[in-house]
C-alpha cells in the first residue's frame, strides 16, 4: 500500500476486525520502512495525527519523537490541549515550538489560498528539519495525510486543475531531507475514526472536530491579519460552546467559522460601526468527498449571533453558509 493511488479491490474498512487487520499491516510496514532509526510526527492534535501517532507508537515506541507546531493558527486553547494530552497523559515524547511570529510573518500581504497552503507547507517542514537536526538519527517524517487530501491535492478534473493543495502534499518540497511514513494516506475520515477506536484512543479525541492543516489560516480569508485572526479565534470558541450546549457537537461532522477580508456598516452605541462578517459553516459527512448542509435551530443562530456581535470586537454580522459540497468545497480556501 505504498502508491498514491487507492486499489480498487481495497475492502472500506468498516468493523473492528478489518480494522485490526489494518493495523498489523501498517505496524509490519512501518518497522520494516523504519528500522531503528527514529520518526519525527507532525503532531496537530487532530484525528488524523492522532491516529497516526497511536499506530507509530504500536509499532517504534519511544522512536518517535512528537512535534507540535503552534503556527499562530491553532483554535482557541488547541496547543494547550496538545501539551496536556499527548505531552503528559499519553506521556509521548512532545517539542512543542511557538513559530507564531515565523509564519505570519511569512504570510503578511498573502491573499491567494493556494499560497498561503503551501507557504504553510513549506515552512513547517523547515521547523521540523531544523528540530530534526537537533536530535539524532531521525531520518522520517510522519504526517497524517488522508485520501482526500490526496484525491484534491493531485487528481485533475477536465480542466487539468486540482481542487486545492492540502499544505501535506501540494506545499512538500523536492528536496526534503526526511523521507515520508504516511500509514493511513489511502483511508477515508471514517475509516480513520474506525482505526482510532480499535487503537484504543478515547472517543471524544476520535471524534473531535476535523481541523485543516493550515488551521485557521484558510478560515481568515484573504490576507491574514492578526486583529482578524484574533476575532476568528475568539468567534470559533464561542461557536464550539454552543454547539456543545445544545447538543449539535456530536451530531455536525464540522462546523467552523470563516472570515473574509470585507466589512460593511453596522451600529454599536449609536455610533457608525465597520466590522467583518463572520460566516458559520455546519456540515455532515462520511468521508469529505462530499457534505451536505446541518439544519441549525433559529434559536441556536440567534443566540450565536447575538453573543459573537456583543463579545468580539470587530465583528457585526454573522452569516449562515447554506451551500453543500459540491459545488462548494467545506472549507472556505
Amino acid at each position: 500500500m505504498s502508491s498514491n493511488v487507492r486499489p480498487e479491490t481495497m475492502q472500506r474498512i468498516t468493523t473492528k476486525a478489518l480494522a485490526d487487520a489494518f493495523i498489523a499491516e501498517q505496524v509490519a510496514q512501518i518497522r520494516a520502512q523504519v528500522g531503528d532509526k527514529k520518526v519525527l510526527l507532525a503532531l496537530s492534535g487532530g484525528v488524523d495525527s492522532s491516529v497516526v501517532a497511536a499506530l507509530l507508537i504500536k509499532a517504534i515506541g519511544k522512536q518517535l519523537v512528537c512535534v507540535h507546531v503552534n503556527h499562530g493558527l491553532m483554535r482557541k486553547g488547541e496547543s494547550e490541549q496538545v501539551i496536556e494530552v499527548f505531552g503528559k497523559e499519553l506521556d509521548a515524547n512532545l517539542i512543542y515550538v511557538d513559530a507564531t511570529d515565523r509564519f505570519l510573518d511569512l504570510l503578511a500581504g498573502v491573499a491567494d489560498p493556494e499560497a498561503k497552503r503551501k507557504i504553510i507547507g513549506a515552512e513547517f517542514i523547515k521547523v521540523f528539519d531544523e528540530e530534526s537536526a537537533k536530535l539524532d538519527g531521525i531520518s522520517f517524517l510522519a504526517q497524517g495525510t488522508i485520501y482526500p487530501d490526496i484525491l484534491e491535492s493531485i487528481k485533475a478534473a477536465e480542466s487539468g486543475k486540482p481542487v486545492k493543495s492540502h499544505h501535506n502534499v501540494g506545499g512538500l518540497p523536492e528536496d526534503m531531507a526526511m523521507e515520508l511514513v504516511e500509514p493511513v494516506k489511502l483511508l477515508f475520515k471514517d475509516e480513520v475514526r474506525v482505526v482510532g477506536e480499535a487503537l484504543g484512543l478515547p472517543h471524544a479525541m476520535v471524534y473531535r472536530q476535523p481541523f485543516p492543516g493550515p488551521g485557521l489560516g484558510v478560515r481568515c480569508l484573504g490576507a491574514i491579519t492578526r486583529d482578524r485572526l484574533a476575532a476568528l479565534r475568539e468567534a470559533d470558541a464561542i461557536l464550539r460552546e454552543e454547539f456543545d450546549n445544545c447538543g449539535l457537537a456530536e451530531k455536525v461532522w464540522q462546523y467552523f467559522i470563516a472570515i473574509p477580508d470585507v466589512k460593511s456598516v453596522g451600529v454599536r452605541n449609536e455610533m457608525r460601526y465597520e466590522g467583518w462578517p463572520a460566516i458559520i459553516r455546519a456540515v455532515n459527512t462520511t468521508d469529505a468527498m462530499s457534505a451536505t448542509i446541518e439544519e441549525i435551530p433559529y434559536a441556536v443562530l440567534h443566540k450565536i449571533t447575538n453573543r459573537i456581535t456583543a463579545e468580539v470586537e470587530g465583528i457585526n454580522r454573522v452569516l449562515y453558509d447554506l451551500t453543500p459540497k459540491p459545488i462548494g468545497t467545506i472549507e472556505w480556501e
